[in-house]
């Protein structure tokens, strides 16, 4: 492939997983639309980047929801079941991808995938047991995620900065997050979900921290999903002032406004972090030190991740750090306490509150990108 661009028309990127997984490839799409910015692209994800991104100005084009694929890994739910996969190759193949980007792994089941699509070109990461492609980078576990796909553009000439490109909200999701967020700020965002439960902060830490930030004269709200529901319902049971909750109120459009309205998001490592740092917000992250390799954030004049440096399990032992923490069940041992308990509540608050002190923009100035949906 030339390194200008020439005839590159139709790129497809392979990442089926989970919201704080796409927003990591982000960076990496965006060099490369600067790369070809004639090119179309698609991503081939899952069922819920379709209806979020579907019509969204940025980083894609288009979405194609990706079949079920054996061993594929955090494969979303929705997917069409594996036996519409021959019909989704033949229309890939037909399609005519000049170029495919396995951004999904070590490349042991997405690797034989994205040779399949019939793309001019393929790239990607490979892991020691992994089909080739046209060229790659090595995979290896422990490395910061967006320089990753970064490395992995940089093989036909894109580049760019690590930083996640502002997320493109509409006016109508702007207007809900303004009245869901009544009256004056400072408002500071407080999730305390996580989808594995080594990665929570205590409930009663949060809490705490909310109570900090009233005490201060800053306004907590609990944000979230439906499923983070039940550790919402335990930190305002902790709580001795009175939170604002908006969990499971939000579609993930308006929460992106609403976290762009706050001055500041706190919050574990998962989702509606990265989408903070999607949305424009400042954030602390709280992190096990092994997370924090590969999913914080590189700045620290709006980001602050804090870690803890836990890597022996609180109940029996095991060396989480070799033992396939978080991402290979099934090794290691089957206990699932927080590893998160070596980060105070006093820092959590210190930074948050620093970070506050340091806001520049209102509600009114919010740095999110917006558009009208026609």
């Amino acid at each position: 492939m030339s390194q200008d661009g020439d005839g590159v028309r139709r790129i497809a990127v392979l990442r089926c997983n989970a919201l704080g997984d796409y927003l990591m490839i982000t960076p990496a799409l965006a060099a490369l639309r600067r790369a070809f910015p004639e090119a179309e692209v698609t991503l081939l994800g899952g069922a819920w980047q379709a209806d979020f991104l579907s019509g969204r100005p940025g980083t894609v084009d288009r979405v194609v929801v990706v079949p079920q694929v054996a061993g594929l890994a955090g494969q979303p739910g929705g997917a069409p079941p594996a036996s519409a996969l021959p019909e989704f190759l033949a229309g890939a193949r037909a399609y005519r991808y000049d170029l495919a980007v396995q951004l999904h792994g070590g490349g042991t089941a997405s690797n034989p995938l994205v040779r399949a699509l019939g793309a001019r070109w393929s790239i990607g990461l490979r892991a020691d047991d992994a089909a080739p492609l046209d060229a790659t980078v090595p995979y290896r576990y422990y490395q910061a995620e967006v320089f990753r796909y970064l490395e992995v553009v940089a093989l036909v000439g894109a580049d760019g900065p690590p930083e996640y490109p502002l997320l493109a909200v509409s006016d109508q999701e702007q207007a809900a997050a303004a009245e869901l967020l009544p009256g004056d700020g400072p408002w500071v965002a407080l999730h305390a979900g996580a989808g594995d439960p080594r990665r929570r902060w205590a409930a009663e830490r949060f809490a705490a921290v909310a109570a900090g930030l009233a005490a201060a004269g800053v306004r907590p709200v609990l944000v979230g999903s439906a499923a983070d529901l039940p550790v919402s319902a335990e930190v305002r049971s902790h709580a001795a002032v009175a939170l604002h909750d908006l969990t499971g109120r939000t579609g993930l459009g308006t929460l992106a406004a609403v976290l762009g309205r706050c001055a500041v998001v706190v919050a574990n490592d998962s989702g509606p972090l990265h989408l903070a740092r999607a949305a424009g917000a400042a954030t602390v992250g709280l992190y096990w030190c092994g997370n924090a390799i590969n999913a914080a954030a590189t700045v620290r004049t709006r980001h602050r991740p804090l870690l803890s440096w836990t890597v022996l399990c609180p109940v029996c032992g095991v060396d989480a750090s070799t033992a396939g923490f978080p991402h290979r069940p099934g090794e290691g041992c089957a206990h699932r306490p927080s590893f998160l308990g070596q980060i105070p509540v006093a820092e959590v608050l210190e930074e948050a509150l620093d970070l506050v002190a340091g806001a520049t923009c209102g509600p009114e100035d919010v740095p999110s990108a917006r558009w009208a949906p026609p």
